[in-house]
């Protein structure tokens, strides 16, 4: 017998595998077609949304998750994204799973702080 995980536990298992820079089990979480869309980027199908992770993770220092509340399939998490180039960008995440996987992720978060963060970086 096998046991899907809750909407809430793949949101759970999502973000503990992006802040270690686990992007097998990222892949095992997410849909073939996985759709995103965010404040820095979109990305459609697994390959497009692992490469955005991977890009954003380099920088990524720690996921501090303030609130996570759940219904049904959908996730929204509430989160401070904490990198090594901005200060601290609250975060609003929502997920929707369908047959086991995240299918549709949205982001939202004032992006100014990491833009300029990365232009230092590369400058």
């Amino acid at each position: 017998m096998t046991t899907t995980k809750s909407a809430r536990e793949l949101a759970e298992t999502y973000f503990t595998a992006w802040e270690t820079g686990d992007f097998d089990t990222l892949r095992g979480l997410l849909a073939d077609d996985v759709d995103f869309v965010g404040a820095l980027g979109t990305a459609s199908g697994i390959e497009e949304a692992l490469g955005g992770l991977r890009g954003l993770g380099q920088v990524l220092e720690k996921i501090d998750v303030k609130a996570r509340v759940a219904e049904g399939d959908e996730v929204i998490t509430w989160f401070e994204l904490r990198t090594t180039v901005a200060d601290p960008a609250p975060t609003a995440n929502w997920m929707h799973v369908e047959n086991g996987r995240i299918a549709r992720i949205r982001v939202t978060f004032d992006p100014r702080g990491l833009i300029a963060g990365f232009e230092k970086r590369q400058g």
